[in-house]
């Protein structure tokens, strides 16, 4: 029992890895049952991201394996998220418009994907130089505004095609609905991409001073 207690943490972010490829299938799905199901996925996800974080830190659970896993579980369900994202906003179908953005531009996906390649190289390599970086208070609400944008943008892929279907679209509650949810979904993904390249520039102006002895020690 004991056992499988110190291993829960990572028992939790074992299953977010292998809940990633079947919320990848689920969101390029044009069916309203499959698409509510991804949201509920993608939710279960997101909340045990943070059920985990939690109980390695409250029982002391903390883990190099756990370490290891959790950073590869968030990017893998970014991947599971946004490559979906980029191709079905391709599709000639106004249902799968993006509010605010229509179609989501390659170049948000290679600024989010980038700044997660280029921080995590970069903590590689300050972490051979002995100095172990953290993820600071922008970055956590960068994933923080990622996943409700995430999660938004599942949903309105879902709500859109239910109100087609339930010809919602002319009632005053579906107006002020969708209002609402496009401004969120927009938002937060203009919010997001802000944050991503703000929270990488504080890495390294947080560790310029690791930056500026490594430059002095190649000369």
């Amino acid at each position: 029992m004991a056992l499988s207690r110190l291993n829960l943490p990572n028992i939790i972010t074992v299953a977010r890895i292998l809940a990633c490829p079947v919320l990848f299938v689920l969101v390029l799905s044009p069916r309203i049952s499959i698409l509510l199901l991804a949201f509920g996925l993608f939710l279960a996800a997101a909340l045990t991201d943070l059920w985990d974080g939690y109980l390695a830190r409250r029982h002391g659970w903390i883990t190099d394996t756990g370490k290891l896993l959790d950073p590869i579980a968030d990017k893998l369900l970014l991947v599971a998220t946004f490559v979906p994202f980029y191709l079905v906003s391709q599709r000639p179908d106004p249902a799968v418009a993006i509010p605010w953005w229509g179609s989501l531009p390659l170049w948000v996906v290679i600024v989010i994907f980038g700044r997660e390649l280029a921080v995590t190289l970069f903590r590689s390599w300050a972490a051979r130089r002995g100095r172990v970086l953290s993820a600071g208070p922008s970055g956590k609400i960068k994933a923080f505004t990622q996943n409700v944008f995430a999660g938004s943008l599942i949903l309105w892929y879902a709500l859109v095609r239910l109100a087609a279907e339930r010809r919602w679209a002319g009632s005053e509650v579906w107006r002020l609905w969708s209002g609402f949810h496009r401004a969120i979904t927009g938002l937060t993904l203009a919010v997001a991409l802000f944050l991503t390249v703000y929270s990488m520039a504080g890495y390294y102006w947080e560790s310029r001073s690791l930056l500026h002895g490594g430059s002095q020690a190649r000369k």
